[in-house]
């Protein structure tokens, strides 16, 4: 656990950063599990800062990392969200591959997902790791890198 003198640190330079950035933003109380605070924050203009596909808020977490290590000694790692943005993204995947497992399973034909990162195609994994019907593969490279949905055999 992070100590509570650091998670103020934390909240101080977010606040600062969009401040700069000339972002009016709303930090949540953080919340941390282990060794990662959570925080999320509330803004008129989540677009912006969210990006295409969460693009724009990967690369400001990124910023802030870089910057919180240089004025924290813990180990930690920031997980930051807008508006809830990563969330409900993580709800949007589960569900997906939810039913396209239901659906691979119903027609027994193989299903492909749309080229996705590593961290989404990790949830679609687990997800569907404890089903008995499905099995889950990646294939491709880099950004075209997308999951297969199979009927087990």
């Amino acid at each position: 656990m992070i100590g509570q003198d650091n998670i103020e640190i934390i909240k101080k330079e977010v606040r600062e950063f969009f401040e700069k950035m000339n972002f009016l933003v709303e930090i949540e109380s953080p919340s941390q599990k282990e060794n990662t605070v959570f925080v999320n924050l509330k803004t008129e203009e989540p677009k912006i800062l969210i990006g295409e596909g969460g693009q724009t808020l990967m690369e400001i977490q990124h910023l802030l990392r870089v910057i919180l290590r240089k004025k924290i000694s813990e180990p930690f790692f920031l997980d930051l969200d807008i508006s809830d943005y990563k969330k409900k993204k993580i709800e949007y995947l589960k569900e997906l591959a939810r039913n396209t497992a239901d659906e691979v399973s119903l027609t027994k034909k193989e299903k492909i997902l749309q080229p996705m990162p590593a961290y989404e195609r990790r949830i679609v994994h687990l997800e569907l790791s404890e089903r008995t019907d499905v099995l889950t593969e990646s294939e491709g490279e880099g950004p075209d890198r997308k999951i297969i949905i199979k009927p087990r055999a």
